[in-house]
C-alpha cells in the first residue's frame, strides 16, 4: 500500500477543482480525487502500516488546528516525479510546512518533494502544453481560507481514508 499523510480539502477547494475542469481537458492527466499532501511514506506493508500509524499520531501530537488559504494556480514545470508539467492549486500555510519537516526528520525526507523542497499543494492536471499552463496561471481565483483540524493517512493503492487523526483544539 502506498501510504501518506494528508489534509482533506473543503467543499469549496473541490467546487473550485471542477469549475477549473473545463480548463484542464487538453491536459494528459486531470486529478479528481483532491487532497493536500503533507508527507509521503511510500509503499508499506500491512504490517509496516500497523507501525507507521501509531508513530504519525505521536509525532504530529500537540499540533493544533490551523489555517491554510488557497492563493492561486501555480505549476511545476519539472516536477520530482511525473508527468510534467503540473497544475496546482498553491496554498500557503507555514504551519504545514514545520509538519512536513518534523515528519521528514522523523520518518526520513523524499529529495525534491520534502523538508525544503516541500511546497504545499493541491494537484489539479498534468501533462499539458505551456499555451495551456500560462493560460491557466493567469487565471485569477478568490483565495479560500479554510481551518485544518484533520489529518488522514491515505491508502493511494486503494483510494481511501487508512487512519484518520483529529488535531486538538
Amino acid at each position: 500500500m502506498a501510504i501518506s499523510l494528508n489534509v482533506p480539502v473543503p467543499g469549496q477547494v473541490k467546487r473550485l477543482a471542477g469549475d477549473l475542469e473545463p480548463d484542464l481537458y487538453r491536459f494528459e492527466r486531470v486529478r479528481r480525487t483532491h487532497t493536500l499532501g503533507v508527507k509521503r511514506f511510500g509503499e508499506r506493508t500491512p504490517t509496516e502500516y500497523a507501525r507507521l500509524a501509531p508513530q504519525v499520531r505521536q509525532t504530529i501530537a500537540g499540533t493544533p488546528p490551523f489555517e491554510a488559504r488557497i492563493t492561486g494556480i501555480e505549476s511545476f514545470d519539472a516536477p520530482t516525479k511525473g508527468d510534467s508539467p503540473v497544475v496546482y492549486l498553491a496554498v500557503e500555510s507555514p504551519l504545514l510546512g514545520e509538519l512536513n519537516a518534523r515528519l521528514s526528520e522523523t520518518f526520513g525526507a523524499i529529495e525534491g518533494i520534502d523538508a525544503e523542497d516541500y511546497v504545499p499543494h493541491i494537484t489539479l492536471a498534468r501533462g499539458g502544453t505551456e499555451t495551456i499552463r500560462e493560460r491557466l496561471r493567469e487565471r485569477a481565483i478568490d483565495p479560500i481560507t479554510w481551518t485544518v483540524n484533520e489529518l488522514v493517512l491515505w491508502d493511494a493503492t486503494h483510494e481511501e481514508v487508512a487512519t484518520r487523526f483529529s488535531l486538538p483544539v
